[in-house]
């Protein structure tokens, strides 16, 4: 299972790779507020928990960097609903 997302902020995007594909969360920043707009995680990665390690990966990082959190992609909504310790984060 990887474990490393990483921010690509020229694409406004996180990104998580695996079996040479690549998962991705997009969003749009604000000062002080991330909205995540939209995830995509490849058809031979779904049903792996890809999605969700990339949305913990991304929301850890928006703790880390003191960012306020929009859900506008019903996924990063979903995995917040189930995660009650991001709920520090919305805005």
């Amino acid at each position: 299972m990887p474990d490393t997302v990483r921010d690509n902020p020229a694409l406004s995007r996180f990104e998580l790779d695996l079996n040479g594909h690549t998962a991705v969360a997009y969003y749009q920043r604000a000062p002080g507020v991330i909205t995540f707009r939209h995830t995509e995680v490849p058809s031979e990665l779904s049903g792996h928990g890809i999605g969700s390690t990339l949305v913990r990966g991304a929301l850890e990082a928006a703790r880390q960097q003191g960012l306020k959190v929009v859900a506008k992609c019903p996924f990063v909504a979903a995995y917040m609903a189930k995660h009650p310790e991001f709920n520090d984060l919305l805005l």
